[in-house]
């Protein structure tokens, strides 16, 4: 061992992603001494500007949302107690389909192996332990997600040295008793006049997930964490389900182990199991 801490790297795409999918794990591991690094890679253009205007309409300006979305996110990072906060700025490729997906400097045209030298040099620079990002269908299928798993796996390549990579998840059963609860807040859970047959299935089976970290002792902190992100308030649905139900409900954070070198056993309860 050195005096080099033990590191966690997230790689998200957006601000308010950190907080989503890995903010429970972020203070988790920040509290237990453990560093932590957030690498986000887009300016967030494509969220809603103020008074919740939608990309394309009259008042949204891409830049002033990127300015306001910046700053949120290092709110985000205080709440969640991140150590570090890494901005690759790439343009936010918006939805699948839309047209920034190729516009001029989107995240989605980027060359992979242009964006993943860059994510590199962050490996090389915290050598963390862990590397959190997303599956290879971005969990839901967004271009800017997609891309992330695309470079950071890429990025792996390039160094070679990490113990652990996870992709972030989440368990059907759980994913069911979201829809439940959306739709107790009165919220579409599926897209009007879809077939269920048509929909992406999200998450795994259960026993497919090989880590379920409890987080439930910072579901305050995520929530808060989530809150940050005021501007784009209309599209968590989750705030609205105030801190207790929050808690309850998102508080096991759960991955896929998708490289080791610890032989951990399987299922795990710490992202940092085998190392410490």
């Amino acid at each position: 061992m050195t005096d080099r801490p033990l590191t966690l790297m997230a790689v998200h795409a957006h601000p308010d992603d950190e907080a989503t999918g890995t903010g429970g794990v972020l203070a988790r591991y920040a509290a237990e001494g453990i560093r932590t690094v957030l690498v986000t890679c887009t300016d967030g253009a494509c969220g809603d500007g103020p008074g919740g205007v939608k990309p394309g309409e009259e008042g949204h300006d891409p830049a002033a949302v990127a300015a306001m979305r910046r700053q949120e996110l290092k709110a985000s990072c205080e709440v969640l107690e991140v150590d570090h906060l890494e901005m690759l700025d790439y343009a936010d490729s918006g939805m699948m389909g839309w047209a920034a997906n190729d516009a001029p400097g989107s995240f989605w045209t980027t060359p992979v192996d242009e964006a993943a030298a860059r994510l590199a040099e962050l490996m090389r620079t915290y050598r963390p332990d862990v590397v959190v990002t997303y599956d290879e269908n971005g969990f839901y299928g967004h271009p800017d997600h997609i891309q992330a798993n695309r470079i950071t796996s890429r990025a792996l390549e390039l160094v070679g040295a990490t113990p652990k990579v996870y992709w972030t998840t989440a368990p059907r059963s759980m994913m069911a008793r979201f829809g439940e609860v959306m739709r107790e807040l009165g919220g579409d859970w599926e897209e009007p006049g879809a077939e269920e047959s048509e929909m992406p299935e999200i998450g795994l089976p259960d026993e497919e997930i090989t880590t379920w970290v409890d987080t439930t002792g910072f579901g305050g902190q995520k929530f808060d964490a989530l809150a940050a992100h005021a501007s784009q308030g209309e599209n968590i649905f989750f705030l609205k389900m105030g801190k207790e139900k929050f808690t309850e409900l998102m508080g096991v954070e759960t991955f896929v182990r998708v490289q080791d070198t610890t032989d951990a056993p399987l299922p795990e309860d710490d992202l940092f199991a085998g190392l410490r």
